[in-house]
């Protein structure tokens, strides 16, 4: 099979990458290596593999280019986009351009050039918005969920927040949209707090990896709100196994959406719970500044990941505190 994957030079791009060439698939990777870390994971994946991977450097935001460099594809991946809520209110045309006409032309690429190809659309559970009528309840050391014990699931009323939200929320939407008008074979994956090794992350998106990394470094850590607000983490492994199975099972979830989180098996506060964890990896005492919530920053996000379990027959493998380890592993060797 041929794999066409957008962004695949990034932090979940490079571990699928790596992932399907393993197993003897043919990759094409489309990306214009503009995140940091991006020129990285292509040359770790240039000197791991030979011939069955293929790169184009292109941006979605070019049309006529997609057209041509999806042809013949099987399978295309959609990872590429904006990923920071910080960088689209500072720039909202920009980041509508990337994630909303990204996708659209990635959509369009697919119906005109290739149409019986899987396409797997990386979405996030942002598209689910502030969520300010759910009951939180606050304990010692996280935020919960009152009514929701499972997490949030997909048929939970979609609220775009920010013009990330709206970006994201648009190309979720047409991603279910293509199958049922044009019926193509699409499916929107709502994704939560994806990290592990190859994540460079920064201070406004790939918290886990950006805190690995910073107190690695002995930068000191800025936490926004008071350190318990809720996330379900997953690792990369977990993901890509995901994605493998999606596209085994397409036909059982084609034209829906598909919560890819954690779960309620898998959450930890940001840093009343992540903290201590991470002082133990590193066997020292972390200082911290604190200061106001962001906005829109949600006390509680974890997903019902029932619907994948189901379709998929897919949970999670990986606690946070084995997928911690190793990415601290991966830092301090990197």
């Amino acid at each position: 099979m041929n794999y066409f994957v957008t962004g695949g030079a990034g932090f979940i791009g490079a571990n699928l990458s790596d992932y399907l060439l393993k197993k003897g698939f043919r990759v094409t990777i489309f990306d214009n290596l503009s995140r940091p870390g991006s020129e990285s994971n292509l040359d770790w994946l240039n000197g791991i593999h030979g011939q069955n991977l293929s790169f184009e450097k292109g941006d979605v935001r070019d049309y006529d280019g997609l057209i041509k460099a999806v042809e013949g594809m099987d399978v295309i991946i959609h990872l590429a986009s904006q990923v920071a809520v910080t960088s689209s209110v500072k720039n909202p045309r920009e980041d509508f351009n990337i994630n909303a006409l990204g996708t659209l032309n990635v959509l369009e690429a697919l119906r005109l050039n290739c149409p019986s190809a899987i396409f797997l659309n990386a979405s996030t559970n942002k598209v689910y918005g502030g969520m300010e009528g759910v009951r939180i309840v606050e304990r010692e050391t996280r935020y919960d969920y009152a009514d929701f014990i499972h997490g949030i699931p997909e048929n939970f009323p979609l609220d775009f927040h920010s013009p990330y939200g709206c970006s994201k929320g648009a190309a979720d939407q047409y991603t279910i949209d293509y199958s049922r008008i044009y019926g193509l074979r699409t499916v929107t994956l709502r994704q939560s707090c994806i990290y592990g090794p190859r994540q460079f992350g920064v201070e406004d998106q790939g918290w886990v990896a950006h805190f690995v990394i910073a107190v690695s470094k002995g930068r000191r850590l800025t936490i926004y709100g008071d350190g318990k607000q809720l996330r379900d983490l997953l690792h990369i492994s977990d993901l890509v196994l995901a994605y493998e199975l999606a596209v085994n099972n397409i036909d059982k979830i084609r034209g829906k959406a598909v919560n890819l989180g954690g779960g309620a098996e898998n959450t930890l506060s940001v840093w009343a719970e992540f903290g201590p964890l991470l002082e133990n990896l590193t066997g020292q005492t972390i200082r911290v500044d604190y200061k106001d919530w962001r906005p829109g920053d949600q006390r509680v996000f974890y997903a019902d990941i029932s619907r994948a379990a189901a379709l998929l027959d897919w949970q999670p493998q990986i606690s946070p505190q084995e997928g911690l380890a190793e990415l601290y592993k991966w830092v301090k060797e990197f």
